[in-house]
C-alpha cells in the first residue's frame, strides 16, 4: 500500500500538519502540533503479507532512479564521502528493491531492517543474483526498538516506512542512528495542493490523518535536529509501473482465490480502493524524497 506494509486500521492524532508539496498556502486542514503525535495500530493479519508478497517488486511506491538520485544528492553532504566505506541502515526495507539500488552504488555496507523475515530472505536472494550480497546484512527487528546504541551510521535510509512508527518519531530515530555529519533520506506522503476533492481527502483522513505538505514536513525534519539539504517528488511511474500495476495483478489473483472469504475480502477491497484513489487523484498527493544532514 502507499502506506507501506502496515495495518489497515490506524488511529492517530497529530495537531500540526497541513497540506502541500510545492509552494506555500494557507492549510485547509487544522494546524497541529508535532509533539502530540501518537499512533496505535492493529496487528497485521497473515493475509496482508500474502497479498503484499515479495513476488511483487516493491511493497510501496518507489523506483531505482529516484533512490540513486537521492543518494547522489546526499553524497556531497556526507563529511566522510570518499574517505572510507559508508555504513548505511535501511529502515523498513521490505523485500529490498531500494537496498539493492543502494548496494550497487555505494562503497560500504548496508544493514537492512524489517520485521518480516520472508522479506529479508527474498532480499538476500535478490542480492545474491545481483552480486551485492557481500554488502548487505539483515536484521529482523521492529524499527521502534532501535536506538542510538545500534549506530552510528553514516546514512539512514527509509523509503515509505517511517509513518509506521509516526513520522516525527521516525525522524528522531534517524537522527539518533547517524553520526554528526551523517545524512538521512526518507520518503513521506505529502499533499501537493490544498484543495483535494472530497473523496480523496476523506480517503486519506481515514488512513493517514496526519498527512501534510512538504513545507510542514521540512519543519518536522528541522525539529528533529536535521538540516534539510534537498527534496524532490517521486515520479508517477514510481506509483504505477513499479507498484500499482504488479499489485493490481496480485490483488486480482487474490480476489479470484479468496473473494468469498469474509476476512480476506475487506483487505482486497481496501487495496482496490487505494489504487483507484491514486488513479483519480494523483495530482493532489504523492511521495516526496526528503534529504537532510545531521550537523
Amino acid at each position: 500500500m502507499m502506506y507501506g506494509p502496515c495495518p489497515v486500521t490506524i488511529a492517530e492524532t497529530h495537531p500540526g500538519r497541513g497540506p502541500e508539496a510545492s509552494g506555500s498556502f494557507a492549510p485547509s486542514f487544522p494546524p497541529q502540533s508535532p509533539e502530540q503525535e501518537t499512533r496505535t495500530m492493529t496487528q497485521l493479519p497473515p493475509f496482508f503479507y500474502e497479498l503484499f508478497h515479495y513476488s511483487i517488486p516493491r511493497q510501496g511506491p518507489g523506483d531505482d532512479d529516484s533512490t540513486r538520485r537521492a543518494l547522489d544528492l546526499l553524497t556531497p553532504h556526507l563529511s566522510t564521502a570518499g574517505a572510507k566505506p559508508l555504513k548505511v541502515i535501511d529502515l523498513g526495507c521490505g523485500s529490498g528493491q531500494q537496498t539493492l539500488a543502494l548496494a550497487g552504488r555505494i562503497d560500504g555496507s548496508i544493514l537492512a531492517v524489517d520485521n518480516h523475515q520472508p522479506f529479508l530472505d527474498e532480499l538476500m536472494r535478490r542480492a545474491g543474483r545481483a552480486g551485492v550480497a557481500d554488502k548487505i546484512t539483515t536484521a529482523c527487528r521492529d524499527m521502534a526498538g532501535l536506538s542510538s546504541a545500534d549506530g552510528p551510521f553514516d546514512l539512514a535510509w527509509a523509503e515509505g516506512s517511517l509513518f509506521v512508527m509516526g513520522f516525527t518519531a521516525g525522524l528522531k530515530l534517524c537522527h539518533d542512528l547517524v553520526r554528526p555529519g551523517g545524512c538521512v533520506a526518507v520518503t513521506e506522503l505529502c499533499w501537493f495542493r490544498p484543495d483535494p476533492p472530497k473523496p480523496c481527502r476523506e480517503f486519506h483522513e481515514g488512513h493517514y490523518p496526519v498527512m501534510t505538505d512538504v513545507e510542514h514536513n521540512l519543519d518536522l525534519v528541522r525539529a528533529a535536529g536535521l538540516q534539510p539539504v534537498d527534496h524532490f517528488l517521486l515520479p508517477e511511474a514510481a506509483w504505477t509501473d513499479n507498484f500499482y500495476v504488479p499489485l493490481a495483478a496480485r490483488t486480482a489473483e487474490m480476489r479470484r482465490l479468496h473473494g468469498s472469504d469474509p476476512e480476506k475480502l475487506p483487505v482486497i477491497e481496501a487495496v482496490e480502493t487505494e489504487i483507484e484513489n491514486y488513479r483519480k487523484h494523483s495530482a493532489f498527493f504523492g511521495y516526496v524524497f526528503l534529504l537532510a544532514r545531521r550537523e
